[in-house]
């Protein structure tokens, strides 16, 4: 074991969690964040309601996913929480309001359901705000 962390560097797996959490929280909030909230009555006029909310509270719901939680991932703060409307959000529009889709057709929601659902399992890892309230050190 000592040989292979001296060949992959003791913080890989933890870069690879901020990388992960960066590059997702930063590609979901440019695709669908913030086109939603600056087009957003155009948004409410077209949004789909697979859950029967509403379509109001559906659009709130889309924001909070794909705005708030994006914004939590990227500084590790409520990581995991913070993950699983994302997971939900983006399941619910590839099962029931996109299940006609092939999978190469709905390949960018399903890459970010792998995404998110990894940063869920694994969390925020070692370069995180979640990690710091833990007590966690950067260096062991």
């Amino acid at each position: 074991m000592t040989g292979l962390r001296k060949l992959v560097g003791p913080f890989t797996p933890d870069l690879g969690m901020l990388f992960a959490r960066l590059t997702g929280a930063a590609l979901l909030l440019h695709v669908h964040g913030i086109p939603k909230i600056v087009h957003y009555q155009e948004e409410l006029a077209h949004i789909d309601d697979p859950l029967g909310m509403g379509r109001a509270l559906t659009l709130w719901c889309a924001l909070f996913a794909e705005v708030f939680c994006p914004v939590l991932i990227a500084l590790g703060l409520f990581t995991r929480l913070a993950a699983l409307p994302v997971v939900f959000l983006l399941a619910v529009s590839m099962v029931l309001v996109h299940p006609d889709w092939s999978i190469a057709e709905g390949q960018f929601g399903w890459l970010l359901v792998i995404v998110f659902g990894t940063i869920a399992l694994s969390g925020a890892g070692r370069y995180s705000v979640d990690a710091r309230l833990a007590g966690y050190a950067l260096a062991r």
